[in-house]
């Protein structure tokens, strides 16, 4: 057999199905809060400019003649000289004032011809400086009412404290993102491992199943679904060893079952054959128990062919209409020479009215018959097999109480199990039980035991009576009701050949 479970495929799975997933995902949040706080700041640095300038949107207002001059009033006054540079232009381009002293380069001004353009009269800029510095500027253009330019007024700020506080939350969010693809991949690898020695370990164990071994059993402390396939596993194992116990106890018990009756018969057959023509009852006593024990040995086949149509599910039914008396009366007499030679005392207590059942005779009558074998067989010398039946609301019902060995209360629920033997020491197959259950099951009948090890077992039969539609039935005359008793009465004298013994059988009449 060839076993290979790739345990390496889990982590290829988890890698592609859920790491790479959250890898994507992490990052696609990294970059987005990144973005998003860069934009923040920005916005940030544009607010603060726009409210450290606002004293000059006041030239908004003014003409281009006056334009420079109050310029330069609020210039002499402007208290945030050390936050922002503030620039402003006449309507020729020229720079007014400079806040800082510094003369920017009109090619690295591309906010102010935007503003100059622009319906907003607004223009912003992000990039450096003539000198390589990183600023963001903001530029107003103002416009007199004829749409004439005016001039404008520029703000300036360096961006350098904030790009290094961008770059650390950056830096901060990046080495986030890595501790959870740390943490994820470290997690997962135990998860993984967490799963895959299990898996190893039900693998191997299943290996040794395969190879007989029901011994071997899985060693777990997870308390999860893990933990619960291990414990199914190990219930299986111990269910296949036990099946395995019980299976060779059935060959075990079928060899001996087989052996006895066939060393019989060639003991018998050999003793017959040599005391041909000399001793005539000899030989009549060894083919009697040639008979008898092929009959047995038939019996066994039998029960085990009905056991395999059990297992697959063809076990046949010839359903009609039967007296379910007149077969108990014929399977009861036939175990009452057996009880007779064994010391126990076999009675029969029937119902008075017949009752009638739709089954098959022929199941019903081994049902019966291995129920009553089993009573008698585990009932010792000096013991009673009492057999009683009895009509109850619509069902029959058959007890068979005898006062044998009883049966342990730990076995009292396996002994319909197939290959069950509670007690190993007497004959019989151990599956029996298994397919009487069957059988009354498929006759819509119950069979269930009660037993004390010790003093008894009863076993009892519930099977439901047959009614015959209404439709259907017959008006029924005095003299077809006595053809009908007479027939049935010729039915049990054939099932009871004349001349059988019954001295220690009982029948009794009770009423219903």
């Amino acid at each position: 057999m060839d076993f290979e479970i790739k345990f390496k495929s889990i982590s290829k799975r988890w890698f592609a199905n859920v790491f790479l997933i959250i890898m994507v995902i992490v990052a696609l949040v990294a970059i987005s809060v990144s973005a998003f706080l860069s934009a923040y700041y920005l916005e940030r640095v544009k607010a603060l400019g726009n409210d450290y300038a606002y004293e000059f949107s006041v030239l908004s207002t003014v003409d281009k003649e006056n334009f420079a001059d109050v310029a330069l009033d609020i210039s002499d006054t402007f208290a945030q000289k050390d936050k922002i540079e503030v620039q402003v232009f006449d309507y020729k381009g020229d720079m007014v004032l400079s806040t800082t002293g510094f003369i920017p380069e009109k090619d690295k001004m591309p906010d102010y011809e935007k503003a100059k353009t622009s319906e907003e009269c607004i223009g912003t800029y992000n990039g450096k400086n003539g000198g390589g510095e990183r600023i963001f500027a903001v530029t107003n253009a103002v416009f007199d009412s004829g749409g004439n330019f005016v001039g404008a007024y520029r703000w300036v700020t360096s961006l350098k404290q904030t790009y290094n506080q961008i770059y650390v939350s950056t830096l901060i969010i990046f080495l986030f993102a890595v501790l959870v693809m740390l943490i994820t991949i470290i997690s997962g690898r135990f998860f993984i491992k967490s799963i895959v020695k299990p898996i190893r370990d039900v693998s191997n164990m299943a290996r040794k199943i395969a190879m007989g071994n029901f011994e071997t059993r899985i060693e777990t402390e997870q308390n999860d679904e893990i933990g619960e396939l291990c414990d199914t596993i190990n219930s299986m194992a111990n269910e296949l060893s036990e099946a395995e116990k019980m299976k060779n106890d059935f060959i075990s018990s079928v060899s001996h079952e087989l052996r006895t009756p066939l060393t019989a018969i060639k003991g018998w057959g050999e003793t017959a054959k040599m005391s041909l023509g000399t001793d005539t009852e000899l030989v009549g006593r060894g083919l009697d128990v040639v008979l008898s024990e092929a009959d047995r040995l038939s019996n066994l086949v039998e029960d085990l062919l009905d056991f395999s149509r059990m297992q697959s599910g063809n076990l046949s039914l010839n359903m009609k209409p039967i007296d379910i008396s007149a077969l108990l009366i014929v399977a009861t007499d036939m175990y009452a020479e057996l009880g007779r030679q064994q010391g126990v005392e076999l009675s029969l207590a029937s119902a008075k009215q017949k009752s009638f059942v739709f089954g098959d005779p022929d199941r019903l009558k081994q049902v019966f018959i291995n129920i009553i074998d089993n009573a008698v067989k585990y009932t010792e010398k000096g013991g009673l097999v009492l057999v009683t039946e009895t009509r109850e609301e619509g069902c029959v019902k058959i007890v068979v109480k005898d006062t044998g060995v009883g049966i342990p209360a730990a076995d009292i629920d396996r002994v319909k199990e197939k290959f069950f033997k509670s007690n190993k020491t007497v004959r019989g197959s151990g599956i029996g039980l298994a397919v009487a259950d069957e059988i009354m099951k498929q006759h819509n009948g119950l069979l269930f035991l009660e037993s004390t090890e010790g003093v008894g077992t009863t076993v009892t039969i519930v099977l439901p009576l047959y009614e015959e539609p209404e439709e259907a039935k017959p008006t029924e005359t005095e003299e077809v009701i006595l053809a009908k008793e007479d027939q049935i009465s010729k039915d049990v004298d054939i099932l009871m050949p004349n001349g059988t013994e019954t001295s220690s059988f009982i029948i009794e009449k009770e009423e219903n």
